[in-house]
């Protein structure tokens, strides 16, 4: 199987973080790389009030990461996510290969911003900012579908 990047991102019990961030947030890089993975960036996103309780909890940190892991290895991150006492709730997002480096190279310059904020200048990949890889990945998916359409005999 071929490796996938994939965007995590991860709810945990802002009181627990608020305690001892660096071992919590420490779990997550700990468990991708159990499986073999390769933690490409991991950062708080923010801590925020949550829009309903979540096992009882009505605040959570928001952590971001792009790691790289085998896709059969996903389902068994998934599990041990379930089971961490520390982690709320989680998402995984693969990421198209064409803007993993634009994905990883804002998340990097987020990171290194004060108070995880960007300053405000757009990345940019190839000459073009962010915003502009993320459309003609955009647009490439939508030519993709409509080809498939074309293909089928939809119109």
């Amino acid at each position: 199987m071929a490796a996938n990047v994939y965007e995590g991102m991860f709810i945990l019990e802002a009181n627990r973080f608020g305690r001892d961030p660096e071992a919590i947030s420490g779990q997550i890089p700990a468990m991708i790389e159990k499986l073999g993975g390769e933690i490409l960036v991991s950062r708080l996103w923010e801590e925020r009030r949550l829009a309903f309780p979540i096992k009882g909890q009505r605040k959570g940190a928001y952590w971001l990461t792009y790691f790289r892991l085998e896709g059969g290895q996903l389902a068994d991150l998934r599990r041990q996510c379930r089971i961490a006492d520390d982690i709320v709730r989680t998402l995984f997002l693969k990421v198209d290969p064409r803007i993993v480096d634009t994905l990883v190279a804002h998340a990097q310059s987020a990171s290194t911003a004060p108070h995880g904020k960007a300053e405000g200048k757009p990345v940019e990949t190839e000459g073009k900012p962010v915003e502009a890889a993320v459309a003609v990945a955009e647009d490439a998916d939508s030519k993709d579908a409509d080809d498939s359409k074309i293909k089928s005999g939809e119109t």
